[in-house]
């Protein structure tokens, strides 16, 4: 059993099984109610910039944001919170490079912005097998998650309810993506982003008022309950332990900076403004939003160590993937009173709504990719091409709810690092050539996400988090090669390098004909259509 017992257990099994009701409901009322595939795909693009904002931001924040940040900022505390920075400038990198190019260009997948410039079956069928191995690996982690976080507030360790957990939130995020579209995933994103936002401001403000609003005081006592001392608030704790820790923390850095952003679920949201200015004014909602929340998670976290102690953190998880909810459940001290069960229910909720929507919206993501991609032919009736969509729902989601029954007693933290890396070594070279190399040629691109998909998911077998440590996903063995935790120090160069020697490699005559499609769409991919697109 857990501290979390009594009122706020069952408060929290109520308000489960009320958001799993009302989601439900979202989906079916604003689901797509004609055969129209820009209502399924974007939702008609009728989002206001706050709401389309706050659905970015939505997707950006996933349950693996929530839980791993919070737990390295309590662990590791100075490592935690550059981290935290790193993913909210992730984000405005996305704003200030790629959010208005991706929306002149894309129109429901990532396979059509880089169809735009290269056409043919071989560039959409590779786009679509990326999107597919960046987004699967972090949807089992999710689905996984849902268990742990069901057994950790609720208090039962029984595998089968875990199992029956995980099948349970599989089936919604199925359902979630195949009747709700674009349009009822991103009000799921835009109440979960409340919710945690809303009940994240509380938390903060009363772990703040415990340390008399003094972010000093509480860094101190963080400091002195963590076990690491001053250390905790110097660089190099978080992989003290390894052979290369400086060459460590900058690859995991780059990592997220580079690849959190570009997956797929987050960049689908740029094709469903109506305008460039709804762009523009709609990422930077998502980027206060964001920053609004890696502050609360900054100061919970914290707030958690220095109420708690590192130890008992670790206890509950070796990673502290429960630090969040810990430092929640001790902001409001040892005896619960009704309204404080109820303000924690809040809490556990918007983790529970974060681990169902960021599935529900990698999930749509990757239908959307194999039925618009791979299986859909031009001239295809919308109708059909729905129905695809929704059994791409199914196919994809089948799968990952094993995938995720499978893994979910082993380490998570490999899945959710290919993820990251695949966006930065893969896709982020991939959209950065296509929509701003004259010379880039069709043979480059393929080169691109092939050779920076495979160099992931090769280094990936050799580091530390998939065998050679107690805490890695194959503890038993020890095949541990490669001397970084994360590949992106390695495979991001890899990633340009392919593009630069497929592109070169394609000869003359190639990379001028691409130069010339190039400055034939340039206007339109700069500046945007003469004619903004209002549906």
């Amino acid at each position: 059993m857990t501290d979390f017992e009594g009122s706020a257990q069952s408060w929290s099994l109520v308000a489960f099984f009320s958001v799993v009701t009302l989601t439900l409901l979202l989906c079916v009322v604003t689901g797509p109610d004609r055969d129209d595939l820009d209502e399924f795909y974007t939702g008609y693009r009728l989002l206001s910039p706050l709401r389309n904002g706050l659905a970015i931001a939505g997707d950006y924040i996933s349950a693996a944001t929530v839980l791993t940040v919070g737990g390295i900022i309590a662990l590791c505390g100075y490592d935690g919170v550059v981290l935290a920075l790193s993913t909210l400038l992730s984000l405005m990198l996305l704003m200030f490079l790629l959010a208005e190019p991706l929306h002149h260009t894309g129109r429901f997948t990532m396979g059509d912005v880089l169809a735009r410039r290269m056409p043919g079956r071989a560039v959409r069928i590779t786009a679509c097998a990326v999107t597919l191995a960046a987004l699967v690996p972090m949807m089992v982690v999710q689905l996984a998650g849902v268990g742990q976080l069901l057994a950790f507030v609720l208090g039962f360790s029984d595998s089968t309810m875990r199992t029956g957990c995980v099948v349970g939130a599989g089936t919604l995020m199925i359902t979630y993506a195949a009747i709700g579209g674009m349009r009822g995933t991103a009000l799921i994103q835009i109440l979960k982003t409340v919710i945690l936002l809303g009940s994240g401001l509380v938390v903060a403000a009363l772990i703040l008022h415990t340390f008399g609003w003094s972010p000093q005081t509480l860094f101190e006592s963080a400091a002195q309950n963590s076990g690491a001392g001053p250390h905790y608030l110097r660089y190099g704790l978080q992989f003290a332990g390894g052979k290369h820790p400086a060459l460590d923390m900058v690859s995991t850095q780059c990592a997220i900076v580079l690849g959190g952003a570009c997956l797929p679920h987050v960049t689908m949201r740029m094709y469903t403004a109506g305008s460039t200015r709804q762009v523009r004014r709609a990422m930077s909602w998502a980027v206060s939003a964001v920053a609004l929340f890696m502050a609360i998670i900054t100061v919970v976290a914290v707030g958690a160590t220095a109420l708690i102690g590192g130890k008992q953190i670790a206890a509950a998880d070796p990673r502290g993937n429960t630090a969040y909810l810990l430092g929640a459940r001790a902001a409001f001290g040892t005896d619960l009173s009704r309204a404080e069960s109820l303000l924690f229910t809040t809490v556990t909720t918007a983790i529970f709504l974060t681990l169902l929507a960021s599935v529900a919206s990698m999930t749509l993501a990757c239908a959307n990719s194999l039925a618009h991609d791979v299986v859909a032919r031009a001239g295809m009736p919308p109708l059909r091409e729905m129905a695809l969509a929704r059994l791409a729902a199914l196919a994809v989601g089948i799968p990952v709810i094993v995938l995720a029954v499978l893994a979910q007693h082993r380490s998570l933290q490999p899945l959710a690092i290919v993820s990251f890396c695949l966006g930065a070594s893969a896709i982020a070279p991939a959209l950065v050539y296509s929509l701003f190399w004259r010379r880039y040629t069709r043979a480059g691109l393929l080169c691109t996400l092939i050779g920076g998909s495979l160099s992931v998911l090769v280094l990936m077998t050799g580091t530390n988090l998939v065998s050679g440590s107690p805490q890695s996903a194959f503890p038993e063995a020890d095949f541990n090669w490669f001397p970084f935790t994360t590949t992106a120090l390695v495979s991001v160069p890899a990633g340009f390098l392919c593009g630069l020697l497929g592109t070169v490699l394609s000869g003359r005559r190639a990379t001028a004909r691409e130069r010339n499609r190039y400055e034939a769409i340039e206007p339109v991919l700069l500046a945007g259509p003469s004619h903004p697109r209002s549906g």
